[in-house]
């Protein structure tokens, strides 16, 4: 087991949730690769290996007009979230990549207080390394349920 790896890919899943759960959207789409991936869909679509997302963007400028939209032009609800990732499994593929399994869920708390289990799933990811960090080549967001919320504003 190389425990340099595993430190440096914990390191980025931890930061990224931190940063969801703490609202610094705006740093979001610095964990990703210029061109990187970020997708959620369902376990079922996944499985079946339809392209179909409920969100998709390909890019670092994707990311970003997100959170502009999110910020400037969608009307949603005021809410936050609260991640739990499980242990992550790691494996180099290369010299400056590695691929990351790991479980999540994620509690929905609403400005009036009320929480639930809003989403729970895995993150399958394709980590770029690098001397100085980690970052997302590609990050599919798998759901267990085909049921989605249409609340789901916040990237997970």
């Amino acid at each position: 087991m190389d425990i340099g790896l595993q430190l440096k890919v914990e390191n980025l899943l931890a930061r990224y949730v931190h940063a969801l759960d703490d609202d610094r959207l705006e740093e979001w789409p610095d964990f990703f690769v210029e061109n990187g991936l970020y997708r959620i869909t369902t376990g079922e679509n996944f499985e079946r290996k339809l392209p179909v997302s409920i969100i998709s963007a390909d890019s670092r400028a994707m990311l970003r007009d997100r959170v502009s939209a999110l910020r400037h032009a969608n009307i949603y609800e005021a809410q936050r979230y609260r991640h739990s990732v499980s242990c992550t499994l790691v494996e180099r593929v290369g010299a400056d990549s590695a691929r990351a399994i790991s479980n999540f869920h994620v509690a929905r708390i609403m400005h009036t207080g009320e929480m639930l289990l809003f989403a729970s799933g895995r993150y399958l990811d394709r980590i770029h390394l690098n001397a100085a960090a980690a970052q997302f080549e590609e990050r599919i967001v798998v759901l267990d349920s085909r049921s989605v919320d249409t609340l789901l504003a916040i990237p997970l």
